[in-house]
């Protein structure tokens, strides 16, 4: 299977077109979606070239910044908030150092969350508390994937890119049904494309397996379908406002949580 290292000279390459279309095209958007995706694909691409130590780095870090955002979005006060960001930075490190016992450790984790709303005494908010908790910590453990996967971890969040691009586009051009109430903007058409374009980019680099097929196919659209959920019951539209060109972390890593936590259980 193709490593971190030898899609660097492809990446670069792909920037580099994909720059000069969206300059051409003038849109504000897609200028700072690349920007972003110029310095972010050497950090992730870093990261996960260094195996398990750097993949649990980096699940950490996306883990804390998704945790605040969801936090907020569901107006977890802030004890929660930091309870759920520590768990989720803690469980992509057990993935690598105890990967025997992160069951056991993901269980201990929900019931140590679940403890806070109870010490608190909580008689008003304490199950709407207790639900949220639960949700986002299941939720955004998926990013211990990005360790369990091992070299496939990268291809993966590479093909979801792509299949996110892809869908974007094609359903922009192609048009046709609208894929879902929850996000109005994705069409079937894009959905399909998208899908299509990921397995491909799995099979051009070696990776090709059902699991992560499905994963792209079928676990990536139904995580942006999540997300928009989630972002519906918030009355927002983006889940942060620092990330250049996609809002928030949870909003560009959406797809991916869903696609990795399919990779684990069929791999």
């Amino acid at each position: 299977m193709i490593t971190a290292l030898d899609t660097a000279p492809f990446i670069a390459a792909a920037l580099g077109v994909g720059g000069i279309g969206v300059w051409i095209s003038q849109r504000r958007e897609l200028i700072l979606r690349w920007c972003t995706w110029a310095v972010a694909a050497p950090v992730v691409g870093g990261l996960l070239w260094l195996e398990a130590p750097g993949a649990a780095v980096l699940a950490a870090g996306l883990g804390i910044a998704c945790a605040v955002e969801y936090g907020r979005l569901t107006q977890l006060p802030s004890l929660d908030q930091a309870i759920l960001a520590l768990l989720v930075a803690a469980l992509p490190f057990a993935a690598w150092l105890a990967p025997s016992r992160l069951l056991y450790l993901t269980i201990g984790a929900l019931l140590a969350l679940a403890l806070v709303p109870l010490l608190d005494h909580d008689t008003t908010d304490g199950l709407r508390r207790l639900a949220y908790g639960t949700l986002g910590l299941l939720w955004l453990a998926t990013l211990s994937g990005l360790v369990l996967l091992g070299p496939a971890a990268f291809v993966l969040v590479l093909a979801v890119s792509l299949a996110d691009v892809a869908a974007y586009c094609g359903g922009r051009l192609v048009k046709g049904p609208y894929l879902s109430p929850l996000s109005p903007a994705k069409r079937w058409s894009g959905l399909l494309i998208g899908g299509a374009a990921g397995v491909g980019l799995l099979w051009l680099f070696g990776a090709l397996s059902p699991a992560l097929a499905i994963a792209v196919f079928v676990g990536a659209p139904i995580g942006d379908l999540l997300e928009s959920m989630v972002k519906r019951g918030a009355n927002v539209k983006d889940a942060g406002s620092w990330l250049p060109g996609f809002g928030g972390m949870l909003d560009r890593v959406d797809s991916l949580l869903i696609a990795l936590a399919v990779a684990v259980v069929l791999s």
